[in-house]
């Protein structure tokens, strides 16, 4: 009988957040995607260099890629289109969802490929992380003899590749692009997941200027790439992306992707010793991320060897504004008004010295009728002018005469006068709520009052029950408790949550000296206890005074594989 499981992934109720590897078979490292047609093998060992990942040592028998052809059908419903790679065992295809009509990518390899169930726990994986930033795996399917993956097509993105084919990016681009990359899998690495095989073919650019990832977890699994430093590994291949960007070179001795490597017996030399002209500061990055060995000492610069690293670096760098928009100026050319007179255009038919005739401007209303049909339209605008001047100041009056029958608007306050905008409270100290059990996750509070929304404190994952897996040890719920460091009064409230979905109330706690450890200690009730999408934002129709504030998480969205998670990751509170 044929087994079919949708993208879904066993994970252990303490969130799975151990580095998941992709010949375990949890991946860490994402796979390139089906539109990756190069496969070369030249590019294949610079992609492996550039992220240090490396092969097994014995990569098992050799299976054929099974015989697809053009047309052929996948669960009745996934139609294969066009082959674009065909190598190591796999096939990877463009194809048409038919039941949803549109296109997506496939990889396909034989179930008894010896990378198969790496490859499934790869893809389940991948999918769970559900960032946009990433290509999205949509199914992972073993039917009968054959393993499949179902992901995203994007036939409106550009290959990276293409991008730098047409020239290097300008500096505000290449930020963008090491910013966007860096946050994202930084990102990925928090949840367990490594790329390994990130390269100028697996990042895609959207029209409206966003970078996408694709393959994440798959295509290391597919080839069996594994690393010891998987973080070390996916911040090269960042520096290695930032490099090429900035001079249109492939940072290494081979050529890759359609670029020129760097000339042999050089070694790696800084971005600006290749290109003039290059933002000193990027090309300070892509040398931190490349090079961890000490090669920045000269500027007593840290290397970056993790993702987070180095997106920290990019945020503490001047942002890089982008270029001032260029209009070709046309040639000045003085009108005939200008000139005096309706200018004469040569004759090219006629003799030399002969001009065409100066059309004559038709005559002035100077006629009777004309006077009359001037004055009347006059007439006509001086009434529309003072209809429309009586009516304006008839409803401001009107308005007025209902705010004094009203009171005060919602913007004032009893006394009438306007309430001053709320100021941002410092929030001195985080911890996590939890009465009844161990928190779970302590060292990524911070995460969650740094001011950064990349960043977020994140439960486990729960199964079967939204209500924390319904355990006895989490009936009261999770959430964080902010000290204000004083009681202060609070006036609003702006939550930022790790995916919409959540259950939440906001309490807070009646001028406690110490933080409360039970729900009983939080009697103030700031917000209702209900459903909320990415973000909570309130104002309060009266101050609060208060030193401890509970965000109270009563229910976990789902992950949509049957079990439930959430989290926090950004908070502010105004007075």
């Amino acid at each position: 009988m044929a087994e079919r499981s949708t993208a879904a992934v066993d994970v252990a109720d303490n969130g799975g957040d151990e580095p998941l590897t992709a010949q375990t078979g949890k991946a860490t490292a994402d796979g390139a995607d089906a539109q990756d047609k190069t496969g070369a093998d030249a590019e294949t060992a610079a992609a492996d260099k550039a992220g240090g990942a490396s092969e097994p040592k014995n990569p098992g028998p050799e299976v054929e890629p099974p015989e697809l052809h053009s047309g052929h059908k996948l669960a009745r419903r996934y139609r294969l289109e066009e082959c674009v790679t065909r190598l190591d065992g796999f096939s990877s295809w463009r194809a048409m969802d038919e039941k949803l009509r549109r296109a997506v990518g496939v990889h396909i390899l034989p179930a008894e490929h010896p990378r198969s169930r790496p490859v499934l726990a790869a893809a389940r994986s991948a999918a769970l992380l559900g960032d946009p930033r990433f290509v999205q795996v949509l199914d992972a399917v073993e039917d009968n003899d054959l393993v499949y993956v179902v992901h995203e097509w994007l036939p409106r993105a550009t290959e990276l590749t293409a991008v730098l084919a047409a020239g290097p990016l300008e500096a505000h681009e290449a930020y963008q692009l090491v910013s966007q990359i860096s946050q994202a899998m930084a990102a990925a690495h928090r949840e367990g997941l490594a790329h390994l095989r990130l390269t100028p073919s697996s990042v895609l650019r959207t029209d409206s200027g966003q970078y996408r990832i694709r393959g994440l977890a798959v295509m290391a699994a597919l080839r069996g790439l594994r690393s010891d430093h998987p973080q070390r590994s996916d911040t090269e291949a960042i520096g290695a992306l930032l490099y090429s960007s900035l001079t249109q070179r492939w940072p290494y001795e081979e050529d890759a992707y359609g670029l020129s490597g760097l000339p042999k017996g050089v070694g790696l030399i800084r971005p600006d010793q290749v290109r003039a002209g290059i933002h000193r500061g990027l090309a300070d990055l892509a040398m931190r991320a490349l090079v961890n060995d000490g090669a920045t000492a000269s500027r007593q610069e840290q290397p970056c060897t993790t993702p987070e690293e180095l997106a920290k670096a990019v945020a503490a760098m001047p942002r890089i504004r982008p270029p001032e928009p260029s209009f070709a100026t046309p040639a000045y050319q003085p009108t005939a008004y200008q000139q005096g007179a309706y200018r004469q255009q040569a004759n090219h038919g006629s003799p030399a010295g002969a001009s065409r005739p100066v059309p004559v401007p038709p005559p002035p209303l100077q006629t009777r009728t004309g006077q009359v049909l001037k004055w009347t339209v006059a007439a006509l605008l001086i009434a529309a002018l003072g209809l429309g001047s009586w009516q304006l100041a008839d409803t401001l009056m009107d308005r007025e005469h209902r705010n004094d029958d009203s009171g005060p608007s919602q913007s004032t306050g009893d006394d009438g006068k306007k309430k001053p905008a709320g100021t941002p409270l410092r929030i001195q100290e985080a911890t996590e709520f939890s009465p009844l059990a161990a928190p779970t996750a302590p060292e990524k509070v911070g995460d969650a009052v740094d001011g950064d929304a990349s960043t977020a404190w994140v439960t486990p994952r729960y199964e079967g029950y939204a209500n924390f897996g319904n355990l006895p040890q989490r009936k009261e719920g999770s959430g964080l408790i902010l000290d204000l460091g004083s009681v202060k009064d609070v006036s609003g409230l702006d939550i930022r949550m790790y995916r919409p979905g959540h259950k939440v109330e906001v309490l807070a706690a009646d001028g406690s000296a110490s933080a409360p450890t039970s729900l009983d200690g939080f009697s103030q009730r700031l917000t209702k206890d209900e459903s909320t999408g990415q973000t909570l934002r309130t104002t309060l129709d009266k101050s609060v005074r208060t030193r401890y504030v509970l965000i109270h998480i009563t229910e976990l969205p789902s992950d949509g594989s049957g079990g439930f998670r959430g989290g926090i990751s950004d908070i502010k509170i105004t007075g």
